[in-house]
């Protein structure tokens, strides 16, 4: 299997509609939003992960989701779907459902209600038998700030020698974890930054790319970061990297979800309001966020 997952991948909101509305996914403005993502170089597109308010979303509007996106994106992106729910057999199934209506990758955080219990075997099973069953690829999704599971680093590299286990999303941003393993891992499987923060230095340490809810309000300053670092034009790709920090804790530490949302709607995308129990931006934090956007070439 080639290096699949190369490059940056916005980790795409969910527009709804609004409460007046009932709440409804609002697949008209996804769909604008995925063709006007098709206007940069970006790999493809993440749907159904945290940004997307995954834990809100029902399984159908899920599956609507990636049909509306396989639809919407240009040629050759690849479209990589967050099918992880709580049992094996329900992660399984989902998976193929998902893959049946456009995905062509599998993003699968841990089971993490019984976090207690979710120790190194009861993982590795997990893992292994939903990529024993997946007919896509699996991208395995460390998240421990969401789910208080940490995936050992040595559980990564063991995991990685399926041949559908193809990658690995590492949420926390953290340099250490990805030193541990990247020399261990396979030529083949992608390591993938979740972290606006460490976007270059990542790849420097030899991660593949990246998949960042960043990119949802700032798609062509995450896309200079990589190809600068590609053509070799280090000094230029740290000044954008530092262009993109300010904007990255506004919208992902200080602001979340509600906050990207505003972002993207500034930047001429829709966003949208969140589904409760999250709450919208206040007044303040607009304000906020329309200065650091204004100050950025975004």
């Amino acid at each position: 299997m080639a290096n699949l997952f190369q490059g940056i991948f916005p980790a795409l909101l969910t527009p709804f509609k609004g409460e007046a509305e009932g709440e409804d996914v609002d697949l008209g403005a996804f769909r604008d939003n995925v063709q006007k993502f098709n206007a940069y170089d970006l790999a493809g597109y993440v749907i159904g992960g945290s940004t997307g308010e995954c834990v809100l979303v029902s399984n159908e509007e899920a599956a609507r989701l990636v049909d509306a996106a396989k639809s919407a994106a240009a040629p050759g992106r690849l479209i990589i779907a967050g099918t992880a729910q709580e049992s094996t057999r329900l992660t399984i199934a989902f998976t193929k459902r998902l893959a049946d209506a456009g995905a062509d990758a599998a993003l699968v955080r841990p089971p993490s209600y019984y976090k207690a219990r979710m120790t190194r075997e009861p993982l590795r099973r997990h893992y292994l038998a939903v990529a024993d069953a997946s007919p896509i690829p699996v991208v395995i999704y460390n998240i421990p700030q969401n789910t208080g599971i940490t995936i050992d680093p040595g559980l990564v590299v063991e995991l990685a020698r399926h041949p559908r286990i193809a990658g690995l999303k590492e949420s926390l941003g953290s340099l250490a974890y990805l030193g541990e393993i990247i020399r261990r891992l396979p030529p083949d499987f992608s390591y993938l930054t979740g972290s606006g923060f460490v976007v270059l230095p990542a790849l420097l340490a030899g991660a593949s790319g990246a998949i960042l809810a960043v990119a949802n309000a700032a798609p062509g300053l995450c896309v200079e970061i990589y190809r600068l670092f590609r053509e070799g034009k280090i000094g230029e790709a740290q000044q954008r990297q530092l262009d993109l920090i300010p904007l990255n804790k506004a919208a992902m530490e200080t602001y979340g979800i509600p906050g990207l949302k505003y972002a993207m709607d500034v930047q001429g995308f829709k966003g949208g309001p969140v589904r409760l129990p999250l709450l919208p931006i206040d007044e303040k934090g607009k304000a906020d966020l329309r200065t650091i956007i204004g100050r950025r070439r975004c």
